[in-house]
């Protein structure tokens, strides 16, 4: 994959140039807080030379790298558009693009309200161990998780099926969304201890609006836009991109089934 970095076509001279793949990470293309295998960063090398391919998360780009990249290349590397934390923070062939504030959006005095009451919610969530970093602040959202993002990978599996019994985050979520109705806010459960929040219209789909602009810097227009995630149901942080009119949808259940999907797709 690093050899090949920096032999791709330019997007503009790509087999299926009117074509992307954009793919969420988490349970996507890696395990939840997992690293992508040398097997799906190759298969998605050899996609690289027939389409554009890129990356859509909630997480930041710190973590991106830890999942998708590699001790000899940057992420922004291995992918021609890298969408972090939805793309509010957004990298088009290793160049960073404008990027957007949550913080500046919602304000200081709502933003405290809203941290003040989660926070005392969590304290009064029952789960079977709580750890650190309850809230983690990023550029374009924030990231609450009742069990803590310091826990360990063991906990981390445990509250996940212990979540999907007790619906710990759906509760959560649905007293987020009656407490503060008009904060034009969306509350979207993603990978497996936490959920996102940020403001409406500020989901996936915000990163497509780069690829649209990509007809005025290359004079490609995407016309196809494949998209691929696990969490596609309401309420997943992938469904609002998977039902956009925009997109092709595409439900995986794992990378395993990624890499199934994109080989009868591609003939890779």
């Amino acid at each position: 994959m690093a050899q090949a970095a920096s032999i791709y076509p330019p997007l503009e001279e790509r087999p299926v140039k009117d074509t992307i793949c954009l793919f969420d990470v988490d349970g996507t293309l890696t395990p939840a807080r997992g690293d992508a295998t040398p097997q799906m960063l190759q298969l998605l090398s050899a996609l690289r030379h027939k389409v554009a391919i890129g990356f859509v998360g909630g997480s930041d780009l710190v973590k991106q790298q830890e999942q998708l990249g590699t001790p000899q290349i940057p992420v922004t590397g291995l992918f021609d558009f890298c969408f972090s934390e939805n793309g509010l923070t957004a990298y088009r062939l290793g160049q960073q693009l404008a990027s957007q504030s949550f913080i500046t959006w919602l304000g200081e005095d709502k933003y405290k309200q809203l941290i003040n009451f989660c926070l005392r919610y969590i304290s009064e969530i029952d789960c079977p161990v709580k750890r650190g970093t309850f809230v983690e602040f990023r550029n374009g959202m924030i990231n609450i998780s009742p069990i803590g993002r310091n826990c360990s990978q063991i906990e981390r599996d445990a509250f996940g099926v212990y979540d999907e019994t007790h619906k710990i985050r759906e509760k959560f979520v649905a007293t987020l969304q009656k407490r503060f109705p008009d904060f034009g806010l969306i509350f979207a459960i993603g990978g497996q201890i936490s959920f996102d929040v940020f403001p409406a219209g500020w989901d996936k789909t915000y990163c497509l609006q780069h690829l649209e602009k990509e007809k005025e810097i290359s004079g490609v227009e995407y016309k196809t836009i494949h998209f691929f995630g696990d969490k596609t149901a309401k309420g997943g942080n992938d469904h609002e991109i998977f039902v956009d009119e925009r997109t092709v949808g595409h439900t995986v259940k794992n990378p395993e089934d990624t890499t199934r999907q994109l080989k009868k797709m591609f003939e890779l």
